[in-house]
């Protein structure tokens, strides 16, 4: 039996950018998205804290320290610059594997949403 499992968490960054006009997808970070243990183009969910807002997307890598968090596409109208997100990705994995898997979590400073 498999189970879906929390695999990466970055907890409470900063919306900067909500960008209607591209295809879609989060632009991160890239020093967010190695300390968080996740890569280009995996499957994310973002969870907005100031609305309630909970849906699914796809990673774009950002610009390297530039704190960089944008919705693009149709999920630009589910955020406003400014709102606090957490991103949240899932792996499956074998039952008793997961009893000792350890997910990556991560807690960016909210004002700059770089690593503290």
């Amino acid at each position: 039996m498999t189970i879906e499992v929390l695999k990466s968490k970055i907890h409470r960054v900063t919306v900067t950018e909500a960008n209607l006009n591209y295809i879609g997808s989060i632009t991160i970070d890239e020093d967010l998205m190695e300390a968080a243990n996740l890569i280009e183009f995996e499957k994310v969910h973002v969870l907005d804290n100031n609305n309630g807002e909970r849906f699914a997307t796809y990673i774009i890598k950002g610009e390297r320290g530039s704190g960089t968090i944008c919705l693009n596409g149709a999920a630009a109208r589910r955020v406003q610059p400014g709102d606090i997100i957490l991103i949240v990705s899932y792996a499956q994995m074998d039952f008793e594997e997961a009893k000792t898997f350890k997910p990556t979590i991560i807690f960016p400073d909210t004002a700059t949403n770089r690593l503290i």
